[in-house]
């Protein structure tokens, strides 16, 4: 990626790989599950403009090493406190994507951040169908009940068959590290820390997002004393890269509001 130095840091005993470049303010972006931090690339280009950015490969994904334990959220927060500790940043703007949207919401419920921006967000603990409950637990009582019928080794076979027909795209290509990691974060409801959140708050969303709905927005938009939002028609749970021209103007329009808005 142009205009950006790649380093790395130890954090809690992780790896963490981040790319870094330009002056200024620092802006820290986080990207989504799956992901590593060439998918904000949009962003840290509209970052750099006027700022510093760090643009973090979270832990489990790109070059960052995995957690040494299932972390949850709680975990991952603390990774983001110590790496803006170990950095000296402050007076930062914080952008989290997805899975990093969640990190960004617990961490500025607890500490001071000048603008935050959550696009295409997790953090509102989903609806689950019947259907979803019922393809756990049947799972979770085979895991229980193969082995005694059919022997560990032709068990760990069908447990493996039935993982694969029915879990998540994600779920099925983690390690088995990160499945755990991921098991623990999409249960975590962090409602509770909005209300908390004191930075002025930009949504950027889109209303054809699957994984975190158009609700999901509404309700952080509800519960954030300072929030607004911007919705794109047609646009997914990668809003930006649907449409990156608008996202990038709301972004650029968002932390540097003085300055000419005008789109890419």
């Amino acid at each position: 990626m142009q205009n950006s130095i790649e380093k790395d840091i130890n954090i809690n005993g992780v790896n963490v790989h981040y790319r870094t470049g330009g002056s200024g303010a620092p802006v820290i972006l986080m990207h989504g599950w799956g992901c590593d931090s060439s998918t904000l690339s949009l962003f840290q280009r509209v970052a750099m403009e006027h700022n510093s950015f760090y643009n973090i490969d979270l832990p489990g994904f790109g070059k960052s090493g995995e957690p040494p334990t299932p972390w949850g959220i709680e975990e991952y927060t603390a990774m983001l406190e110590e790496f803006v500790k170990a950095l000296g940043l402050s007076n930062i703007i914080l952008l989290g994507h997805s899975f990093g949207g969640r990190i960004a919401i617990l961490y500025s419920s607890r500490n001071p951040v000048r603008k935050l921006v959550l696009v295409d967000a997790a953090g509102v603990k989903p609806k689950r169908s019947l259907d979803y409950y019922f393809k756990v637990y049947s799972y979770k009582l085979a895991k229980w009940l193969y082995p005694t019928i059919v022997g560990k080794e032709k068990a760990e076979e069908m447990i493996e068959n039935m993982r694969s027909r029915r879990g998540s795209y994600d779920y099925v290509n983690c390690s088995p590290m990160m499945r755990q990691v991921m098991v623990k974060v999409v249960n975590t409801d962090l409602r509770h820390a909005m209300p908390r959140i004191k930075a002025p708050t930009q949504l950027i969303w889109g209303e054809n997002d699957t994984a975190t709905p158009m609700r999901d927005a509404k309700i952080m938009l509800k519960l954030i004393p300072d929030a607004g939002l911007v919705s794109f028609p047609g646009a997914g749970h990668f809003s930006f890269v649907d449409n990156p021209y608008q996202s990038a103007a709301v972004f650029r329009r968002f932390i540097y509001p003085t300055l000419n808005n005008s789109a890419e």
